[in-house]
């Protein structure tokens, strides 16, 4: 019997598998490039894999769209554990008066590249192994090239990568240390994107789906699991910063997909923060909100020309974000914006408490904790995960900064 099969989420085809989906050029027969994995796995087995430890994603093997464990390809990515920050509690106390339990989830800590992206280069190095796929491409502003660079080489894949003319120094460096083909644009991310298509269309290159890429979804919404295996419930509360947004797409697939299972779960408040630089999904949502929601509220949305020194973050069309943004309104959650500006100062706070000296993009996250506070978007007793991603490892800019 097949482990999984893929099925088409505009015209609902069935596609046997990422063989298939690779072959087609991943997208559908009806030109849609998003498609969701459903598996056949006995779904009672969570419960056994929740009571264990994990080592790295592929604890979730029997919930992964691989058919062979020979071909993982795994660098300890995953599996980050959940950090209750007493600093942040007890400014969440003393400051707004909410009693709430932020659960940080760094990273950094995490094998491979130390990026949030890791899983789904992992997967997708693995899949790449199974299916014979020796070439891939994509664009990207800083995390998918760095961890794709690291896991495609690990699998023997060339790797092309496209990225704006505003790519940190580091990340280039980072790109360039494992062997792969980076690319920088004249222009813009958006140029970048164009650039990297016509590159695939060129040379038959398969090129990543971008935030709806099952291989990112799927990897992704294990993080669900990560919940209920460490919190044994899922948080109230899902805050990070955001550009694209995978995993809002991920964490809505996950909580689904156990509903259709019968296990009773709810997806948080999803809380996405941008800075304000580059703040056009938040432009969208304020705009929507002050409407009252029209129909095709989700399709209006600002394109902006960033002016962020943080270029994980300097997606200026959000092309997500009418996909994303009914996610967040379904959790009951918002958008918020944090002032770039701020960030070093909080990021010397963070780090007098904790030791811990988080990444520019991660600051925004932890920024837009504290705007939800201030907006009072967190309520006592809230569980609240805080999805901060990189550590301050590959800015070095950001970190000389801060440390002065």
């Amino acid at each position: 019997m097949a482990k999984y099969h893929l099925y088409c989420t505009a015209c609902g085809r069935e596609i046997e598998d990422f063989g298939q989906w690779f072959a087609e050029g991943q997208k559908c027969s009806c030109g849609c490039q998003r498609a969701e994995a459903r598996y056949f796995t006995d779904y009672g087995k969570l419960k056994d894999l929740c009571g264990k430890p994990a080592e790295n994603l592929f604890h979730w093997f029997d919930f992964l769209p691989l058919n062979v464990r020979e071909n993982v390809v795994t660098l300890g990515e995953g599996a980050v554990p959940f950090e209750e920050w007493q600093c942040l509690k007890d400014l969440a106390k003393e400051k707004y008066g909410i009693d709430c339990t932020p659960m940080v989830s760094r990273s950094d800590l995490s094998g491979g590249t130390g990026t949030f992206k890791d899983p789904a280069a992992a997967l997708g190095a693995s899949l790449f192994k199974e299916w014979g796929v020796r070439n891939f491409c994509a664009a990207s502003t800083g995390n998918t090239a760095t961890a794709f660079s690291r896991y495609c080489a690990e699998s023997g894949v060339k790797f092309t990568i496209f990225v704006p003319n505003d790519v940190s120094p580091d990340t280039a460096l980072t790109i360039m240390s494992h062997g792969q083909d980076l690319r920088v644009s004249q222009g813009n991310y958006g140029d970048a994107k164009k650039e990297a298509a016509a590159f695939s269309k060129e040379t038959g290159t398969l090129m990543t789906a971008g935030n709806i890429d099952p291989i990112r979804v799927e990897s992704k919404r294990t993080l669900v699991f990560e919940y209920l295996r460490q919190l044994g419930k899922m948080p109230d509360v899902y805050i990070q910063a955001v550009a694209g947004g995978t995993a809002p797409i991920a964490l809505d697939k996950g909580v689904r997909e156990l509903n259709a299972q019968g296990i009773d779960l709810r997806l948080p408040r999803v809380i996405l923060a941008q800075q304000d630089t580059c703040d056009p999904m938040v432009q969208g949502w304020e705009k929507a909100t002050a409407e009252g929601f029209p129909e095709g509220w989700e399709k209006n949305y600002p394109s902006v020309t960033p002016r962020t020194a943080i270029s994980i973050l300097s997606t200026g069309t959000p092309g997500m974000f009418p996909i994303v943004a009914p996610i967040v309104r379904k959790s009951g959650g918002s958008f918020v914006r944090v002032k770039e500006d701020e960030l070093v100062e909080l990021a010397r706070w963070i780090y007098s408490n904790t030791d811990v000296l988080p990444g520019p993009a991660a600051m925004v996250c932890i920024a837009g904790f504290i705007k939800a506070l201030e907006e009072g978007q967190i309520k006592n007793g809230d569980v609240v995960s805080i999805n901060m991603g990189e550590g301050s490892a590959r800015n070095t800019a950001f970190r000389k900064a801060v440390l002065g």
